[in-house]
């Protein structure tokens, strides 16, 4: 199944745009986790907040720097953490890669024929050659920075470009990009939420692309407003994620049922959000 025909049916059996970002700080888990080994406790931590979680999401991304911090063995606990996912869920894997040649082609392997993720975040700021290797899996889902939630964003991506007689920011050129090299309709953008006013232009820009907002929660992002200038003209094809502020929604030992209040409350808040 296609990542875009996967995320549609997830979304709608849970009805939800929101996706769970499964970045484990073990320094942040809760009491029980004093003195389990490492790797082991981000196992354990990820599953039970994936279980709880999982009737109110439309997918998860799990961060590979969380992971690959760990070690040698931190990709297999990676492997062990996505095992749990249901499989009708789709898993983005978040290492925003960005290289070109021989590199770009390994990167795009690893991900999508080593662990076979769904979809995965990609730098494109090397150029079209740097994402074709993603591009040519079709069914994949390739999610493409555009316009990120940090503070720094402005440093290169407001700069202006002269274009076609018309001057645009970076950011949308970027965009104007990607929609058109999104022949089999597998490219995605990523716009933070901390960014409404250039959310809701990029989203007239690309009608149809689906876009990952980060941003929302920790980093300060408008819910309401991320979803209503996120979303296509249908109410979708917006995945809203969120990572902190659910997974350590709770400190004690029912941090995974408090994970799963959150989400639900959120995913509510997501439909409320485009009625009001």
């Amino acid at each position: 199944m296609k990542f875009v025909e996967k995320l549609a049916a997830a979304s709608r059996k849970n009805n939800s745009l929101l996706c769970v970002g499964l970045d484990p700080e073990p320094s942040r888990f809760p009491p029980a986790y004093i003195g389990e080994p490492e790797l082991s406790s981000v196992v354990s931590f990820c599953h039970r907040i994936i279980e709880a979680t999982a009737p109110y999401v439309c997918a998860f991304k799990p961060n590979s720097a969380f992971f690959e911090v760990l070690g040698e063995a931190g990709m297999q606990a990676l492997h062990e953490v996505v095992k749990v996912i249901p499989a009708d869920i789709p898993v983005i894997y978040d290492g925003k890669r960005g290289d070109i040649g021989n590199t770009a082609r390994n990167y795009a392997a690893t991900v999508f024929d080593v662990y076979n993720f769904d979809a995965a975040t990609v730098n494109p700021y090397l150029g079209y050659d740097s994402i074709r290797p993603f591009l040519a899996y079709r069914d994949k889902g390739v999610i493409l920075l555009c316009r990120t939630s940090n503070p720094g964003a402005r440093d290169f991506q407001d700069l202006p470009v002269q274009i076609d007689g018309d001057v645009r920011p970076l950011y949308e050129v970027v965009a104007q990009k990607i929609q058109a090299w999104n022949t089999e309709g597998n490219c995605g953008l990523v716009v933070g939420a901390t960014y409404p006013e250039e959310l809701a232009r990029l989203r007239a820009l690309c009608p149809d692309m689906f876009i990952l907002i980060p941003g929302v929660g920790a980093q300060g992002g408008d819910l309401a407003a991320s979803v209503r200038a996120g979303v296509d003209a249908n109410g979708g094809n917006a995945i809203i994620s969120v990572s902190r502020g659910i997974l350590y929604a709770g400190d004690g030992d029912e941090f995974a049922e408090a994970a799963a209040r959150e989400a639900r409350r959120l995913r509510d808040r997501i439909f409320q959000s485009l009625d009001g």
